[in-house]
């Protein structure tokens, strides 16, 4: 199925869960914000949080620096 991640299209497995999608790309999870259809999905709910077709998931990751 295809999604919008980062305002790209980008195909992704069928009922993909938000942890899923952050582990794929390989991020770590306690550095990502992500937000799903213009609504912020909390930690505790990604892993219960199935994408779907057409979904606009924008995911935001800290950066350190001084």
């Amino acid at each position: 199925m295809k999604i919008v991640l980062n305002g790209s299209l980008k195909e992704v497995v069928e009922g993909i869960a938000v942890e899923e999608l952050i582990e794929t790309l390989e991020l770590l999870p306690e550095q990502v914000a992500v937000e799903v259809n213009g609504g912020l999905i909390v930690r505790a709910e990604r892993s219960a949080f199935q994408l779907k077709e057409d979904d606009v998931v924008e995911l935001v990751t800290l950066v350190g620096g001084g």
